[in-house]
């Protein structure tokens, strides 16, 4: 395996902003050590302008790009599947079409994996915006350490999905990611723990995470937190998560359901997330 090559892994979808797309890609196309390879997932059909971004980009650098056209959507862990398989690369950064990488953010994951042989999967924290990065929000702090990812990982996610590092091996030995609406992030990085995966975090922020006020809606959907749920049993039932951890996760997202928005904003940004010092 040369340490230094690496894969970006994305997916795009029909409704994506092409302003944000744009931005994300050339995130990637700074980092102080640039990617090997791009691996862009059509995920069902695009606009034509969606189109046109990637032609323009693959036009620049052919041998740059893999691109992957699926017949119709299929979702985000499906169609990351189907790109895991054609990228060239074992270490696979991934990358949402929306978020803004740092431009050292590859640079110091590479290290890690130089570091440690063992490691499987490395992330870091994220910084959180509305419409401009400079104007950070909250930011995701998750834990660092192996045996803190594992305890954390009982109840909530350990990482920060776009901000992830991953050998394409450790995640192809456990099946790639399930089809599971929403929750396909936990739900892989827990079986890949479970599966013997070691795993870090890099403690600084790495990624400018796009959100919006309508992400605190989508928390309390139905959908959302029977997912949620859903997954947790799976951990349950796999004797990972105590039946304490499922209790907990499970008042807690029949909560979310029945809170008002202006209540879940405060907790999560007060509790499940934090403003960083300057």
């Amino acid at each position: 395996m040369d340490k230094n090559k690496y894969s970006v892994l994305m997916s795009v979808y029909c409704n994506e902003n092409p302003d944000f797309f744009i931005e994300s890609i050339e995130s990637m196309l700074k980092q102080t050590i640039k990617p090997d390879e791009i691996v862009i997932v059509k995920d069902g059909p695009l606009t034509v302008e969606l189109d046109n971004i990637i032609d323009l980009y693959v036009e620049k650098e052919k041998s740059l790009y893999t691109i992957i056209s699926l017949e119709r959507n299929q979702g985000l862990g499906l169609a990351l599947n189907k790109g895991l398989e054609n990228c060239r690369n074992e270490l696979v950064a991934r990358m949402d079409t929306d978020d803004i990488s740092f431009e050292n953010r590859c640079e110091l994951q590479l290290a890690e994996f130089k570091k440690n042989s063992k490691l499987s999967i490395n992330g870091a924290w994220t910084n959180e915006f509305f419409d401009d990065p400079s104007h950070i929000v909250t930011s995701r702090i998750v834990p660092e350490t192996h045996k803190e990812i594992k305890r954390f990982s009982r109840r909530r996610s350990p990482f920060n999905h776009p901000t992830v590092m991953y050998k394409k091996s450790a995640v192809l030995a456990i099946g790639g990611y399930r089809d599971i609406l929403r929750k396909e992030d936990i739900d892989l990085f827990v079986r890949m723990i479970h599966n013997g995966s070691i795993s870090m975090n890099i403690p600084q922020p790495l990624l400018y995470y796009r959100s919006n006020k309508d992400n605190y809606k989508r928390r309390k959907s139905w959908t959302n937190c029977k997912s949620y749920i859903f997954v947790i049993y799976s951990f349950w039932k796999a004797g990972y998560s105590s039946i304490i951890d499922l209790v907990i996760v499970t008042l807690g997202q029949i909560g979310m359901y029945i809170t008002p928005v202006w209540v879940i904003k405060i907790v999560s940004d007060s509790v499940l997330r934090k403003k960083l010092k300057k």
